[in-house]
């Protein structure tokens, strides 16, 4: 028997990283890319120090509990809705993300799909895919114009400021926004951003878009009371998290014409969709890609390579993580 650690890699990921991997430890990994069930996931994990896990795989007290050697997970995502940090914590288990790698290419993204919503770029699409346009017309898929609009964000950390900075500077977009906490004067300044209570960024936006961490507190953060309060003309665009906006509420408010349309990356319970949002004509859905080019995905992955290797205690960094989501474990015991 080896006497490396044993870690176990729970999807499918580059072969580069996954050598990266090999030069400090013997290697379990997932070539089906099949998602684990808890169970599943419980029996892979015995006997594995570290893990390099993705928003499918859910660290809660019961997989640690089960597993007491464990000591790293490493998430290859900004968002660690997916660990219960508590209960990392209290097992004295490493939990580490990867943050900033992202932020441009997720922005990106927000944004095109912010405008695929407002120029109703996949209804008019499908439209033509069907065969049905046979003639031009003066009103035909006029959707709601994004420069010199009111930009809202929900959200604004690192990839919310990212947005705005595309709204400000390059569609020349008031920008408003709310967040737990408010921004520097100078940050601000640099992004021509006010802040705004939320019933008032909910009534003034024309164009939404939610970049919030998901939280108990920001479940249904965007739900029937608070489609109420926007324009029936605005456009909702969510990157953040499912679980953030009430999909059946968002469903309906999209069905009577509440609100414009939205445009959609995240789901509650994905990768199930709710049925009513696939029969609403004017929302835009994509299946959670918002940093999906190889270039964000790898560098992703190899900071989660990172984040594994230095916190089991090997390469230059040993002991100190890039990333640490709970840094008040370590040092890690053995």
């Amino acid at each position: 028997m080896s006497a490396r650690p044993v870690v176990l890699v729970a999807r499918a990921v580059f072969d580069d990283v996954v050598d990266r991997l090999r030069v400090h430890f013997e290697v379990e990994t997932n070539p089906s890319d099949t998602p684990f069930s808890k169970a599943e996931l419980i029996a892979r994990l015995q006997g594995k120090r570290g893990a390099l896990t993705t928003g499918s795989e859910r660290i809660d007290a019961e997989v640690l509990g089960a597993n007491p050697q464990l000591r790293v997970v490493s998430n290859i995502a900004v968002g660690y809705n997916n660990f219960d940090v508590a209960a990392c914590d209290s097992h004295g288990v490493l939990a580490t993300n990867t943050p900033d790698v992202l932020t441009e290419t997720t922005a990106d993204f927000g944004f095109a799909l912010m405008m695929a919503t407002a120029r109703r770029i996949a209804e008019s699409e499908h439209f033509l895919r069907r065969g049905e346009w046979n003639k031009w017309s003066l009103t035909m898929f006029a959707g709601a114009d994004v420069h010199g609009a009111t930009l809202g964000i929900l959200g604004m950390g690192r990839i919310g400021q990212a947005i705005a900075r595309r709204g400000a500077l390059g569609f020349g977009m008031k920008v408003i926004y709310h967040n737990r906490s408010r921004l520097d004067a100078t940050t601000e300044s640099a992004l021509n951003a006010r802040y705004v209570g939320k019933a008032e960024l909910l009534q003034q936006a024309d164009h939404l878009v939610l970049v919030l961490p998901y939280s108990a507190e920001s479940h249904h953060a965007v739900g029937a009371a608070e489609l109420a309060l926007m324009k029936p003309t605005a456009t909702l665009t969510n990157i953040a998290r499912g679980g953030i906006v009430d999909d059946a509420a968002l469903a309906q408010a999209l069905a009577a014409g509440r609100i414009a349309a939205a445009g959609l990356d995240v789901y509650e319970g994905e990768p199930a969709v709710n049925p009513a949002l696939l029969s609403v004509p004017n929302v835009v859905l994509t299946p959670h890609i918002a940093s999906a080019t190889i270039a964000t995905r790898r560098a992703m992955a190899n900071l989660a390579a990172d984040n594994l290797i230095a916190g089991l205690g090997f390469g230059p960094d040993a002991g100190r993580p890039p990333t640490p989501i709970n840094p008040g474990v370590l040092p890690l015991r053995s």
